[in-house]
């Protein structure tokens, strides 16, 4: 979501879905809907939220650092945004890039009106084009490379919006699910590859958009599908609706780790409940890689449908091993290993009763650093455990996303700088495994991985990107240049 290297979570070893968006339109409370919305997509951002209405004359924003419940709870901040249309925006932020500034929605006056986006996902070559904008004369307000699409709009020379909205689009590589709002509507529309969701529902009369199906299910509102790959659909204040796919249509790419880890388990993602996802992905662990063990326990929360499948399917009984608790703030959380190290303590313990003198098999969803990975094989034998297997719901993390989510540089990631066994031995399990990237696909419905054609973006994974990577290419051969020795002349 912006142009920096992304800041370090609290425990060093989560993958983080950057934003979550939902936008109302034809609804009468419509910041009211939208903050309930906001709610459920909680989990996608937590550094802070914005939200943008119009009541047929005029936007009004309000945003604010933190949750949505801290910023949208009374009555009297819902009052400043009055309207039958209004979007909304959860994010983490970043390093450099923390600041109200950057909170969406983001709003700009331009020739034809208002305009405001709200936008989930990252933009793969927005360092490219804020270069030249700025060239042209831009004055940037914030570091999102969101901003970039609203300069492209401001200076696409077709008449209408939607065509510059278009046309600033085609300009844009990399991944965005994005909620505009226009004097005439409200424009929602997906990257031609569907990296990143975007779900579309009815409340009454009413046409909402969200990042996940929960939403709607927190609002009481229908889910209708998903919006396509490169589709754009229109919603104007009678509640018409247009559909267009402006896009060449290529091979759809979802995000596969929606179905790991971003997305709530009650959610539907790509047409497949994401909670049996995760079942499934714990069967064919079990299936790939049995422990002899006496208890399967999750590494809560991610880990504990997996944990479910991988129990079902071993026969070997689920137990809640580790305790973890609800109570945790994030202004409590502080940078720095040691606060990082005493953090998983201070989420996580040992039920020790349950563990002493037992040989355990781990389930997480995945391992980024290891770090915490690390810590909690050494809670529970410390608890007692006999034996501590591990075993994660995932493939081994070994690449960056460029595509809208948090991750650490690439020689950051564990998986990036050593084999399972080296591994295994950083986190001091008695054995590790990963379940496989075919494995993985069956868990979502798939008989295997298609090699040459990818049915999801797995880039995490396997380094397979499936768009073009313009800025990370520039900044390497900038690297490259600096770091070439120059001979001198004698």
């Amino acid at each position: 979501m912006n142009f920096h290297h992304p800041f370090e979570t609290a425990d060093g070893d989560k993958l983080r879905e950057e934003c979550g968006v939902f936008g109302a339109i034809g609804a009468p409370d419509a910041s009211a809907v939208t903050a309930l919305g906001l709610h459920a997509l909680q989990h996608r951002g937590q550094e802070a939220a914005g939200i943008t209405s119009f009541d047929g004359q005029d936007f009004f924003s309000r945003r604010g650092q933190g949750h949505v419940a801290e910023n949208f709870s009374s009555q009297d901040a819902l009052a400043e945004l009055p309207g039958i249309m209004a979007a909304g925006h959860v994010r983490y932020s970043t390093t450099g890039g923390s600041g109200l500034r950057n909170v969406q929605p983001l709003y700009a006056d331009l020739a034809a009106g208002g305009f405001a986006v709200a936008h989930n996902g990252n933009i793969s070559n927005a360092q490219s084009l804020r270069d030249e904008l700025v060239r042209k004369g831009a004055i940037f307000q914030s570091t999102s490379d969101t901003e970039v699409i609203i300069h492209l709009v401001a200076t696409s020379r077709y008449p209408t919006t939607i065509d510059r909205l278009i046309d600033a689009l085609r300009l844009v590589e990399g991944a965005y699910s994005l909620i505009v709002m226009t004097p005439e509507g409200m424009i929602a529309c997906r990257d031609p590859l569907g990296i990143r969701p975007l779900v579309m529902g009815k409340l009454g009369d009413a046409t909402v958009f969200a990042s996940e199906t929960v939403a709607f299910d927190v609002i009481g509102a229908d889910f209708v599908r998903q919006v396509d790959p490169g589709e754009i659909v229109r919603v104007d204040f009678d509640g018409k609706m247009v559909s267009s796919h402006p896009f060449v249509a290529g091979q759809a790419r979802p995000c596969i780790f929606e179905h790991v880890y971003f997305s709530r388990p009650d959610s539907i993602f790509d047409g497949r409940s994401v909670y049996e996802a995760r079942k499934a992905i714990g069967r064919e662990l079990a299936i790939e890689s049995p422990a002899d063990v006496d208890l399967v326990v999750a590494v809560p929360d991610s880990g504990v449908p997996a944990a479910i499948g991988y129990a079902q399917e071993s026969g070997v009984p689920f137990e809640l091993g580790i305790i973890r608790s609800h109570y945790v703030g994030r202004t409590f959380i502080q940078p720095g290993d040691s606060a990082r190290h005493s953090s998983v303590k201070r989420k996580h313990n040992a039920n020790r009763g349950l563990v002493e003198g037992k040989r355990i098999v781990l389930i997480d969803d995945s391992i980024v650093r290891g770090t915490t990975s690390m810590k909690i094989v050494e809670m529970m034998r410390d608890a007692g455990a006999t034996e501590v297997h591990f075993r994660v719901a995932s493939p081994p993390t070994a690449h960056s996303c460029f595509y809208g989510v948090d991750t650490p540089e690439r020689s950051k990631l564990l998986a990036a700088r050593m084999e399972i066994e080296p591994m295994r031995e950083f986190i001091k399990a008695d054995s590790l495994a990963f379940v496989s990237i075919d494995g993985l696909y069956r868990a979502v419905g798939e008989t295997s991985r298609n090699a040459l054609r990818p049915q999801y973006c797995d880039a995490c994974f396997t380094g397979d990107y499936p768009t073009s990577l313009t800025d990370l290419a520039a900044r390497e051969s900038r690297e490259a240049q600096l770091s070439f020795p120059v001979n001198k002349v004698a």
